[in-house]
This record gives structure tokens, C-alpha cells and sequence, in this order.
């Protein structure tokens, strides 16, 4: 995600949060289309699989719209909302005991067909790397690399010491350079 679109992300969701406390039904809806297809995409790290994580997505929404102001007052309102979503994904999970990500990058119209084939190859081969790090590894670098979030927000979201997240995340990088070493070479 650029940079610019982290922070368009980052004022339409603080101009959604805010309109809670007005219209909670109208904010709640503009909120969903706004977040819903990363907040799957994390819950998938959790639950394995896109229904239990749209379910988990969908558990969260129902829990928040129950009490929308919970959101609104949130010191730090997308740590709060990731969080949510979360704990109803380990729900998930643990209830059923299974348990990783499949988001796919297209490239753009500039690339050549081979070129598209090697961008999708590479992508598929760091997924599969990523999926063999530990869950509590994974889930770090998630939130760091695609949800834009600092150690002290994945800390929050987490429930962990932002010393916890940073070491998780360092682990996770080494890991990786080091199963991605044959894909650079």
C-alpha cells in the first residue's frame, strides 16, 4: 500500500469513526465497505480460510454495532477495530480447531505477460514462506507490512508489550530472508 493511500485510508476511516456517534447506522455501513476486505484478509491469518474470517468480520461488526460509541471513544480506533475482529477470529479458530492467507496481487496493465507470471510466482512462493511462520509471527508482519500499523499499534492490537512485537517481527524478518535467499539469487 502507498503511502497515499494509507492516509486517504487513514482520514476516511477517522471521518467514518467520527460520524458513529451521529449516524451509527450510516457510519457502521460506510466503515464495512471501507475496511471489510482487509480486516478479512487479516482474520484470515487466524482463521485459515475466507468464510470463518468474513464471519469473523461479520462478528465484530454485529458486537461493535451494538455499542458504537466503545469505537468512537477508542483512544486508537483501527488497533481497536483489528483487535475486535481478532478475538472473534480465535473464536473461530478455536471452536473449530483449524487453522492462513491467500490474497492475490495482480500486476499492472505495463507488465508483460511473462513478467506477470514471475510477479505472480514470486508473490505465491513469499506466501507460502510466510504461512510456515509461526502464527504469532505471522500475524506481526501482517499488521506491520499490510496494514501500515507501528510496533506500539500492533502491540495494542495485540494485547502485547511493543518489546514482544518488535522481537516477533525480527524473528519473522530473519526467517524470511532466509527462505527468500533462492528466490533472489
Amino acid at each position: 500500500m502507498s503511502t497515499s493511500d494509507a492516509s486517504e485510508f487513514q482520514v476516511q476511516f477517522r471521518a467514518s469513526v467520527q460520524l458513529l456517534t451521529l449516524d451509527p447506522q450510516r457510519a457502521l455501513t460506510e466503515l464495512f465497505d471501507l475496511t471489510a476486505q482487509r480486516l478479512v484478509r487479516f482474520a484470515m491469518t487466524i482463521t485459515g480460510n475466507q468464510p470463518d474470517a468474513e464471519d469473523a468480520l461479520q462478528g465484530a461488526f454485529s458486537r461493535i454495532a451494538f455499542r458504537p460509541r466503545l469505537l468512537a471513544k477508542a483512544e486508537a480506533p483501527w488497533p481497536y477495530l483489528l483487535r475486535s475482529v481478532r478475538n472473534e477470529a480465535l473464536r473461530i479458530h478455536q471452536r473449530k480447531r483449524g487453522g492462513l492467507l491467500g490474497d492475490s496481487d495482480h500486476g499492472s496493465g505495463e507488465e508483460s505477460a511473462e513478467e506477470q507470471i514471475v510477479h505472480e510466482e514470486t508473490a505465491d512462493s513469499v506466501r507460502r514462506i510466510l504461512q510456515t511462520l509461526p502464527r504469532n509471527q505471522y500475524e506481526v508482519v501482517i499488521l506491520k507490512h499490510w496494514e501500515d500499523l507501528t510496533f506500539a499499534e500492533i502491540a495494542e492490537t495485540l494485547g502485547l508489550s511493543q518489546n514482544t512485537v518488535a522481537s516477533r517481527y525480527r524473528y519473522a524478518m530473519e526467517k524470511l530472508q532466509r527462505s527468500l535467499e533462492p528466490l533472489i539469487r
